[in-house]
C-alpha cells in the first residue's frame, strides 16, 4: 500500500506541473479573458484518460502501482475541476454570465468527447 501510494504522489507531482507548464503557455497565448487553459488541460487530459485507460488497463501489463500512478496521480493532478469551478464562479461574479455558461457547456461536452475519442484509439492498438 505504502509503495502504491508514492506511485500516485510521484504522478501528482508530474501531473500538478505538466498543468501547470500547459496551462500557462495557453494562457500566453491566448490570454486570460476566457479560460482556455483550464480548458486546454482538461479535454487533453480526458483524452490521455481515456487512451490510457484502455492501454494500461487492457493492452499493456503493467503493475497496479504504474497504473495508479498514471491513472490516479498524474491525470488525476494534470486535470483539474476545482479550477474549472472557480474560474466559472469568478465569470459569473463579474457578470459574464455568456462566458460563464460556455465555459460549462464547451467543458462539459468536449472533455466527454475527448474520453470516449481517448477509448476509441486506445481500442485500435487492442
Amino acid at each position: 500500500m505504502l509503495k502504491e501510494l508514492l506511485f500516485i504522489a510521484c504522478g501528482g507531482a508530474a501531473g500538478s506541473l505538466m498543468r501547470f507548464g500547459v496551462s500557462s503557455m495557453v494562457y500566453s497565448v491566448f490570454g486570460r479573458a476566457f479560460p482556455y487553459g483550464t480548458l486546454t488541460v482538461n479535454v487533453a487530459g480526458s483524452f490521455l484518460m481515456g487512451l490510457m485507460s484502455v492501454l494500461l488497463l487492457e493492452k499493456f501489463t503493467v503493475s497496479a502501482e504504474w497504473r495508479a500512478a498514471v491513472l490516479i496521480g498524474f491525470l488525476g493532478a494534470f486535470t483539474t475541476f476545482s479550477t474549472f469551478s472557480l474560474e466559472t464562479l469568478q465569470l459569473i461574479q463579474q457578470a459574464e454570465l455568456s462566458k460563464a455558461g460556455l465555459n460549462m457547456l464547451i467543458s462539459v461536452f468536449s472533455c466527454i468527447v475527448a474520453i470516449w475519442f481517448g477509448f476509441v484509439v486506445g481500442k485500435q492498438f487492442l
